[in-house]
C-alpha cells in the first residue's frame, strides 16, 4: 500500500475517454469501520502465503540492530521490493 514511487499524476481525459472510473479508499478508515472484514482478508492473505500461492519480493533484510538502515532506505525511495528487519 502507499506510494512507492510518488502520487501518481493521472491523465483524467484517459479515464474519460475510456469510459472508467477511479475509486480511492482510506485504508485505515476502512478497518476502523470493518474490523471483520479486515481480519477475514488478512487471513486469506496469510494463508495464501502459507500455501506459496503468492510470494513477496523481498529486496532486503537486516537485523534489528540495523533497522535505521532499513528506514532510511525507505525514506530514500530505494527499495525495491519488501524490506524485512529480523528479530532473533
Amino acid at each position: 500500500m502507499g506510494f512507492q514511487a510518488g502520487i501518481p499524476q493521472i491523465p483524467l481525459n484517459l479515464v474519460l475517454l475510456k469510459s472508467c472510473q477511479i475509486v480511492g479508499v482510506f485504508w485505515a478508515a476502512w478497518v476502523d469501520r470493518e474490523w471483520e472484514a479486515f481480519e477475514a482478508s488478512t487471513r486469506e492473505l496469510l494463508e495464501f502465503y502459507t500455501k506459496g500461492a503468492i510470494k513477496p519480493f523481498i529486496s532486503e533484510g537486516c537485523p534489528l540492530g540495523r533497522a535505521h538502515e532499513a528506514i532510511s532506505c525507505l525514506a530514500a525511495r530505494k527499495a525495491m521490493g519488501k524490506i524485512v528487519v529480523t528479530v532473533n
